[in-house]
Formats: structure tokens, C-alpha cells, sequence
């Protein structure tokens, strides 16, 4: 016998190629995941966001103030969204997410800035996810002055000199030292949480087909719900003890506070532990092996650690890319973990996240339960 034979290598090519062919779900995945991966990293990913929503709080609108803002907005770093009358509702802004700035123009800015008063302008800050405004923040002073150079010629010339005739003063909430790890680690508990309940419940229930204990439970007058509930309801304990630990050690390692309303994270917290059971059960309705289950598990994960703004921005990203992500659990519970403990927000700050959370796990469970119904079928 020859020690190569050309015949007897094209069989077991040709045997594998059969295989692969028949695996049809694994092949998809070899081939979706890389293209999925390219349109992420090079469509997707940008750590330098623009367009930010912002709010005015304006108390002068002279000629060198509506100056100062039209510089900001044209550098496009800012988008101005509205006008807010006072600091709290600023602060509400900051807080509930709908602003990462607020821009303060004092009563007689442009008066004080012909005295020479230096008078401050004042700009707030939505530190807690610091890679999100920490380009804008470090551009402000540079826009600021360009404008300013334009804005003063004529008579305002004199005023014009060195050093500037106001002063920016950026305050960063939240996050004032812009410590990463207190970005990442509360974004953790969202990453972890759908990582490990997407996984194990598609494996436990893929599990129980493969060694043929499903059909046991067919043959029972247990009902899909029942079955359902009854899969994944020990997995809610693991999701609880697994916060509670990410919470003791993100406090004692890290620093990282807890400064909302506890009943409004335990509300967040257990609707999107539901979600991603739900979505673990519909892999499970999906595929046909364990490891079918690992990776189409792993399908999701990947656009759960890219699109929810947990490691990149999500405000960097293009709308349409945005409405995926909106689509995603994750992002929705990242938000609410944030806001809760870091702004100190209580029910109603995240009620938009939780009705988010709550129509995409509806349709997760409708879906599954047809698939299941179908599978019985």
C-alpha cells in the first residue's frame, strides 16, 4: 500500500464535504459569524462618537453666546435637543440619559465678557460612560476658542486678546475622575448575566433531547408553559447569585457605588433575567445538538458585547446600527444598571428601558412558545 493515495484522500474530502453539507447550522455559523464580525468591527465599532445629544440652559442669548453654541454644534461632537430652565431639570436630563451634555450661558455673559469679568461658561457632563464624551470634553476648549476668534472682530476686538475673555468649565457627573472600571464593571453584570442564561438553558434543554428525556416529558400532561417555567426557573437562582456576588466584589475591588433605587434594579434585574432565559429556550427550539446550541448561543453574544454600548459607545454608531442594538436586551439593561448605580436613579428614570425590555421579551417568549409547539409537533 502506497503512503499517499490521491483516490483515497478525495473520499474522505468528499466525506466531509457530505458532512458539512448535512450540518447545515454549523455551516451557517462558520460562514455568518465571520461576516457578522467584519460588518460589526468595520461598519460599527467608533470610539469617537458625534452628534451627542445636548440641552441649553440660556440665560443670555447676545450675539457671542448664540456665537459660542453654533461653534459647538457645527463641530458636530454636540447636537442641541432642547432647552432646560433650571439645574435640576438639567441634572434630570443627565441622569434619565436623555442628554450626555448641558451647556449653562450665565445672565450677562456677553456684558461681563466686555467688562472683563471673565465670566465661567458652564458645561455638564455625563461621565458615567467616560469613552462616550470624553473626545467631546477634550475638544470643548479648542471649538470654543475658534469661535470666539471669529465672533470677535469690530468692535469687540480688544476683548479678544490673551487669555480668553471667559473661562469653560466642565463638570463632569457621575464619573468625575473617568474611571473606566466603573463604566465596565456595572456593564459586566449585563454582559455575564445574558452570556451564561442564553447559554445554559439552550444547553440544558438541547440536553434533554439528545439523551431522549424530552420525549419523557411529552408523553406527561405537562403543558409547554409548564415545561418552560419549570426549565428555567432553577436558572433565575443562579442569575441571582451570580448578581449579588458581581455586586459585593464590584464594591469592595473597584470602588463601585450604589447609589439608585434598589426595588427599580431588582425590577430591571429579574425582567431581563426572564428575557434571556426566554431566548435561551428559543436556541433550544432551533437546534438539535448541544454544541448547535454553544454556538448559536455564541451568535448572540457577540452583538450583546458590541451593540449595546458596553464596550463602544453607543451614540458612535449609525442609526441603523442603533436600531439593532435598540433590539437587544442588553442595551436596555445597561442603561438601567448605570443610571441606578451610578446616577442614583430610581423607577421612574428607567421606566422608557424596562417597557423596552418588556416588549422584547414578550416577543422572544411568543416565538419561543410557537417553535416548542412546532418541535412537539
Amino acid at each position: 500500500m502506497s503512503w499517499f493515495s490521491v483516490s483515497r484522500f478525495g473520499a474522505v474530502l468528499y466525506k466531509e464535504f457530505i458532512q458539512m453539507r448535512r450540518d447545515r447550522m454549523t455551516f451557517a455559523m462558520m460562514i455568518g459569524i465571520p461576516i457578522l464580525q467584519l460588518v460589526m468591527f468595520g461598519y460599527i465599532i467608533n470610539s469617537d462618537p458625534h452628534h451627542l445629544p445636548t440641552l441649553i440652559e440660556m440665560a443670555d442669548e447676545s450675539p457671542v453666546a448664540r456665537a459660542v453654541l453654533s461653534g459647538m454644534e457645527t463641530s458636530d461632537y454636540f447636537k442641541f435637543e432642547g432647552i432646560v430652565t433650571s439645574a435640576e431639570e438639567g441634572d434630570q436630563a443627565l441622569r434619565d440619559g436623555t442628554a450626555n451634555f448641558v451647556v449653562v450661558i450665565p445672565p450677562n455673559f456677553e456684558r461681563d465678557i466686555v467688562r472683563g469679568l471673565s465670566p465661567k461658561l458652564l458645561v455638564s457632563a455625563d461621565a458615567s460612560d467616560p469613552t462616550a464624551v470624553g473626545t467631546a470634553v477634550g475638544a470643548l476648549s479648542g471649538i470654543i476658542d475658534t469661535a470666539v476668534k471669529q465672533t470677535f472682530q469690530g468692535p469687540f476686538a480688544p476683548v479678544a486678546g490673551q487669555p480668553p475673555p471667559f473661562s469653560v468649565v466642565v463638570h463632569k457627573q457621575f464619573n468625575p475622575a473617568s474611571k473606566t472600571s466603573l463604566n465596565i464593571v456595572p456593564g459586566l453584570i449585563a454582559v455575564i448575566l445574558a452570556m451564561t442564561m442564553v447559554l445554559i438553558t439552550a444547553i440544558a434543554i438541547v440536553r434533554e433531547t439528545e439523551r431522549g428525556t424530552m420525549e419523557t416529558l411529552i408523553a406527561t400532561p405537562v403543558r409547554p408553559l409548564e415545561v418552560m417555567l419549570g426549565k428555567i426557573l432553577p436558572y433565575v437562582v443562579i442569575g441571582y447569585i451570580q448578581t449579588v456576588v458581581f455586586l459585593i466584589a464590584g464594591k469592595l475591588l473597584f470602588g463601585v457605588p450604589f447609589l439608585g433605587s434598589g426595588l427599580a434594579f431588582f425590577i430591571g434585574f429579574n425582567l431581563y433575567i426572564v428575557v434571556n432565559l426566554a431566548l435561551g429556550f428559543l436556541i433550544s427550539t432551533l437546534v438539535r445538538t448541544q454544541m448547535q446550541a454553544m454556538q448559536a448561543s455564541f451568535m448572540t453574544i457577540l452583538p450583546t458585547i458590541l451593540l449595546s454600548g458596553f464596550m463602544f459607545p453607543y451614540a458612535g454608531m449609525p442609526g441603523w446600527a442603533q436600531v439593532i442594538g435598540s433590539a437587544i436586551p442588553a442595551t436596555h439593561f445597561l442603561r438601567i444598571v448605570r443610571k441606578v448605580m451610578l446616577k442614583g436613579a430610581h423607577l421612574t428614570d428607567i421606566t422608557g428601558d424596562l417597557r423596552a425590555i418588556f416588549i422584547i421579551g414578550v416577543v422572544i417568549m411568543l416565538i419561543s412558545m410557537l417553535r416548542y409547539r412546532q418541535t412537539l409537533d
